[in-house]
């Protein structure tokens, strides 16, 4: 069997087995609720008619106990057996298409810390992607058409890949900006359910890599990240910077679309009503689920780059934490730029809901406590426009030709 074939067979059925775990576990979760509020019924019952209502509490729990442990031990079943056998000769590889890809990456951003351990198939590394192929970073330069100088590197956020750039089936901010800049542009997908602090260090290492094996001297690199690519971004390059390694040197400029810097209002919001969840028990499996959601999702509650700031603590509980103010790359210009559904970001719906999932204040690195340090005359603000619209927009990207192409010799002499 091919190595693509490998690869496809291990997929389909570690996605086989997974379904079925997560059946089963859904079952479980009902079992659970309908216990706790069969429990409040009968218990007012009793309440009536007293000690004859046990009988039938006993018959019943019986009964139902019964059925939901074959109905999930079917499901776990199944998906074991299926893990064994099931396979789809001659269909391409799930995570080298671009719906396979996606559902794998909707998994990885919402339990991809758990895949890394427990079904690492489905987790997949940190990697370049050149036309949809993984290609290690020492390959990379080997591969692509054109190795040019200076190098412009997109990151996506949560729940993407490569090919959210493409939103709306257009030409990505990469194709174009290889035909409008003397520059190649490179797209990297990884593991969003990952810390950001681990997937900064991974990105560490495949740029140091990268450098070290471009086919010619690297004078300048880009960093573009959507969302939590942005805060990935700035890790990998804090990360660098403290280890004083050359690659970072080289960053010119750092542009970060609807990245919640001061952290996103969702997860906030996930984080307490999780906690209320499961103070009740018919909502405790609801609580539970909700508490499933990955390291990167929890990373979000306060855009926390580094690893001190989730080693060693509880993540559920809710004293609001410290967390470490990372500084910009002192070599780099940094560029923000962020969105509101509204055509006013003064509007009161702007200011709570900003572009649906980071406030603009986030976006921009600034507000009542914490202050990141962009200057603000190196931002954007696209009114009427969700999150994922700055995946790809006509505003956006004329802004970033404008921002990449700026004469660097001023950022030079600062970088030594």
């Amino acid at each position: 069997m091919s190595e693509a074939g490998r690869q496809r067979q291990a997929e389909i059925r570690a996605l086989a087995r997974l379904a079925g775990d997560e059946i089963g576990g859904a079952v479980g979760g009902i079992a659970e609720v309908h216990r706790a509020v069969s429990d409040r019924v009968f218990a007012a019952v009793q309440l009536g008619v007293g000690p004859a209502a046990q009988p039938v509490k006993v018959v019943h729990d019986a009964i139902t106990d019964g059925v939901y442990r074959l109905v999930g031990g079917t499901a776990v079943a199944v998906a074991a057996l299926a893990e064994r056998t099931v396979d789809v000769p001659g269909a391409p590889v799930p995570s080298r298409t671009v719906y396979g890809s996606g559902f794998l990456a909707a998994l990885q951003g919402l339990i991809g810390d758990s895949l890394e351990d427990e079904r690492p198939i489905l987790a997949g590394p940190m990697t370049f992607r050149v036309y949809g192929e993984p290609v290690a970073p020492g390959w990379v330069g080997d591969v692509v058409s054109n190795p040019r100088p200076r190098i412009a590197v997109f990151l996506h956020g949560l729940v993407e890949t490569e090919h959210a750039w493409r939103l709306g089936g257009r030409p990505s901010y990469a194709e174009r900006l290889e035909g409008d800049l003397d520059c190649t542009t490179l797209m990297v997908r990884y593991n969003s359910g990952l810390h950001i602090s681990e997937n900064a260090r991974l990105l560490n290492a495949m740029l140091r890599r990268l450098v070290e094996h471009w086919p010619v001297e690297v004078e300048q690199i880009a960093l573009v990240g959507h969302s939590m690519g942005g805060l990935i971004a700035r890790g990998a390059c804090h990360d660098a910077d403290q280890a004083d390694l050359p690659w970072v040197r080289r960053v010119r400029q750092i542009v970060c679309l609807g990245s919640p810097h001061l952290g996103a209002p969702l997860e906030q919001l996930v984080h307490y009503a999780s906690a209320a969840l499961v103070r009740v028990p018919e909502t405790r499996p609801f609580g539970r689920l909700l508490r499933r959601r990955s390291a990167g999702i929890r990373d979000l509650r306060q855009g926390s780059l580094v690893d001190e700031d989730w080693h060693g603590l509880d993540a559920d509980a809710l004293r609001r934490r410290a967390i470490r103010e990372v500084p910009l790359l002192d070599c780099a210009d940094h560029y923000f730029v962020t969105a509101s559904v509204t055509r006013s970001p003064r509007h009161p719906l702007g200011r709570v809901i900003g572009d649906g999932l980071v406030l603009p204040a986030s976006g921009s690195g600034r507000n009542r406590a914490r202050r990141i340090g962009f200057d603000d005359a190196n931002g954007l603000h696209i009114p009427g426009a969700n999150h994922f619209t700055l995946l790809n927009h006509d505003g956006v990207y004329a802004a970033l030709v404008r921002w990449l192409a700026d004469d660097v010799r001023q950022v030079s002499v600062r970088c030594g």
